[in-house]
């Protein structure tokens, strides 16, 4: 396979536009999207008929606006090109204003109370930063989506926002460092974690097929404590699904370039190239699609869940993220000059005091009910917020702020804009896998994104905060009598501030836990802890002052979330309920049963004393089937008062009550599970589904 021929095939992508776009009206399309302005309806309509005349010839009936409403999935109404004429015959038809502009139903989607239910309408815009493709006979258009009212009731729309807010700060910062720049952009590359078992064995569990995880489930044998999996020799069935994988999102332009096994038994991982983070969100989100499409395709299930089985790896999204300018300078490179060290130190301390300022808003913007089972276990952060930049820059800047001898490579006494800064070397530390929040020689590694995830979110805080700091930096060195003594106070006063948010070691141990306690840093371990910081005051005033969000639209996010943690739980609690009632409680009363006539066969023929091995186990089962019944009872009584409340209290009251009554009842369950003959169980195990795909 030639990567290079098939590469975008099925992309409308700059290079096509060329040759079917006329130059005049491909320079107008070009002009408007660098400005940010609206085009003129003749430029639509050519671009949209020639769009349609390429799809065509791509085997496309259809199009569709493509869009990411507050659901964490995409969403997708397709309508063909037909058009009929005055006789009757159909003719294939596609103008600018539908190309532009579409009005899908919004009444059945998340708003948050944005808009009463009965008020449908809802618009669909074109986003021409990101290119449409063909797919499954099919013209995607990605687009922003937004209520008739004007406010976002998506992931794009922030997140578009959000890059224009950074890219005008950091303009501005480098016109006063004396760089010309005309625009700088926000990249991601978004690792994707995921799993894949064997489609046959999952459809045997209602917890996956509901819920995308395990809720039961006793620990196997051998899991991934040999760590045996890791970078392993690719199964042969495992392989053909990468493959085709790659091909299929080569196809569309998706920049795949890392596969390989994960950790635990049945996970894997696939990492692409770095792309604008508009772009990299939504082919992160065609790549999920993607997945799951292909996994069907070879019989397997591709599980995107945080924790799908407990006791071994989660899966996340590594959110890689940096700043580019258009000059193709990456803003986080040390560089070899004096004025290239004082932009790397200037930029590198924002983002410091970015995530030192705004830790709550960042742990937020990964908040689920499903990353809750991951944060802080088996390679996954911790929950508290922590920047690991490794010893060494951690050590110049301790030399900066202290103004003392840099004792690294080369000891020198740093003056910015003066001496030059000693090139660091990129990797001059370990990787810190523990860290939430790491730098990896020219970016930052946000680890903690849940693999569900849309990256939307957490990149739209990233971009917000940050810019945030370069505003106050730049307003702070505007007319600066002594823009040298000045640019080195700043930093200077700027490590000392923040210092506290820097952590190089084990993000998992107890120690540290204590240390972050003493240092003030947050621990907002669970979902509900973390969204109330969403609508706090000072928050609220940041995403209003850029202009990222409204306050409706606020408020809107933060009652969708709530909703979104407190469904999830419930549906996991019935779901827990129902396999108890159908599939755990029959199996140990048939155990109960068999070990009964067995010790009364045994009893009748050897005596009294001949069974005790079997009474022994029978009195086992008979417990646990008593506790089950008590937990399972406790459970059904928490998830209907839970039904009763709403919001923040039950969102509280899912996770102090409702998930400690399902974890005590999986204890249960998973200590019957060893008990139980495996002919009586009555779904398939961790052994069965984690090493089903040979």
């Amino acid at each position: 396979m030639n990567v290079s021929q098939i590469f975008g095939i099925n992309v409308f992508s700059d290079e096509v536009m060329k040759q079917k776009l006329n130059p005049e009206t491909y320079d107008n399309f070009k002009k408007a999207v660098s400005a940010n302005k609206p085009l003129t309806m003749d430029t639509a309509n050519e671009i949209a008929a020639a769009m349609m005349e390429w799809a065509i010839e791509k085997g496309a009936t259809h199009y569709t606006h493509w869009f990411q409403p507050m659901t964490g999935v995409t969403a997708e109404k397709h309508d063909s090109f037909i058009a009929l004429k005055r006789n009757g015959k159909p003719i294939a038809e596609f103008k600018g204003k539908a190309l532009i502009k579409g009005e899908p139903d919004a009444s059945s989607f998340p708003s948050g109370g944005i808009r009463a239910t009965f008020e449908a309408r809802g618009y669909t815009d074109w986003d021409p930063t990101s290119f449409a493709f063909v797919k499954d006979e099919t013209l995607y258009i990605p687009t922003a989506f937004c209520a008739y009212t004007g406010e976002a009731l998506d992931n794009k729309t922030p997140l578009l926002r959000s890059m224009e807010v950074i890219d005008k700060q950091a303009v501005r910062l480098l016109g006063i460092l004396g760089k010309e720049v005309g625009k700088v952009i926000s990249t991601v590359g978004a690792e994707q974690e995921y799993f894949l078992i064997d489609k046959k064995v999952a459809a045997k569990r209602r917890d996956i097929i509901y819920t995308g995880r395990t809720l039961f489930g006793a620990k196997p044998p051998k899991g991934q404590e040999l760590n045996d999996q890791y970078f392993a020799s690719i199964k042969p069935r495992v392989m053909a699904f990468m493959q085709e994988l790659d091909a299929e999102l080569w196809k569309l332009g998706v920049p795949a370039k890392t596969r390989h096994n994960e950790v635990a038994p049945a996970q894997h991982e696939l990492a692409p190239v770095f792309e604008t983070v508009n772009v990299a969100t939504d082919h992160n989100q065609l790549t999920m699609s993607v997945m799951r499409a292909t996994a069907e395709k070879h019989g397997l299930v591709c599980l995107l869940h945080e924790k799908p089985f407990k006791g071994v790896n989660g899966s996340g999204k590594h959110n890689n993220w940096s700043l580019l300018s258009d000059t193709g300078v990456n803003l986080f490179e040390p560089g070899e000059t004096p004025a290239e060290n004082a932009q790397f130190l200037l930029f590198l301390t924002a983002v410091i005091k970015a995530v030192d300022d705004r830790q709550d808003l960042l742990r937020m913007s990964v908040a689920s009910a499903s990353n809750d089972h991951r944060l802080g276990a088996n390679e996954a952060p911790p929950a508290i917020i922590s920047v690991s930049l490794g010893e060494e820059l951690t050590e110049l800047l301790t030399a900066l702020e202290t103004n003392a001898t840099y004792e690294g490579k080369k000891r020198t006494k740093i003056k910015l804009g003066a001496d030059v800064l000693p090139r660091i070397p990129k990797d001059t530390t370990d990787r810190n896998r523990t860290s939430p929040f790491a730098f990896t020689g020219n970016k930052f590694e946000f680890r903690m994104p849940g693999s569900s995830l849309s990256v939307a979110g957490p990149n739209v805080v990233l971009n917000t905060i940050v810019a945030e700091a370069l505003d106050e930096f730049a307003t702070r060195l505007e007319g600066s009598a002594d823009f040298h003594a000045d640019l080195n106070y700043l930093i200077r006063a700027t490590v000392a501030k923040h210092k506290r948010i820097i952590f190089n070691g084990d993000g998992y141990s107890k120690s540290w836990e204590i240390e972050a306690e003493r240092r003030g840093l947050l621990n907002l371990r669970t979902t509900a802890d973390a969204l109330p910081c969403f609508v706090k005051e000072e928050n609220r005033r940041l995403f209003e002052k850029y202009g990222v969000f409204t306050e409706a639209e606020i408020y809107s996010r933060y009652n969708i979330l709530l909703e979104s943690y407190s469904t999830t739980v419930d549906i996991e609690a019935l779901t827990a309920i129902d396999m108890v009632k159908r599939n755990v409680r029959p199996a140990a009363e048939a155990y109960e049963k068999e070990l009964c006539d067995l010790i009364g066969e045994k009893t009748a023929i050897l005596g009294a004393d001949s069974a005790r091995t079997e009474k022994d186990t029978l009195a086992q089962v008979s417990s646990l089937a008593e506790a089950l019944v008590g937990s399972l009872g406790d459970l059904e009584k928490k998830v209907v008062y839970s039904k009763g409340l709403a919001g923040q209290p039950q969102a509280v009251w899912c996770k102090e009550e409702v998930l400690p009554a399902m974890e005590e009842m999986r204890a249960v369950i998973d200590d019957l599970e060893r008990i139980v003959d495996a002919t009586f169980w009555r779904f398939p195990t961790y052994n069965d589904l984690l090493y089903s795909v040979n």
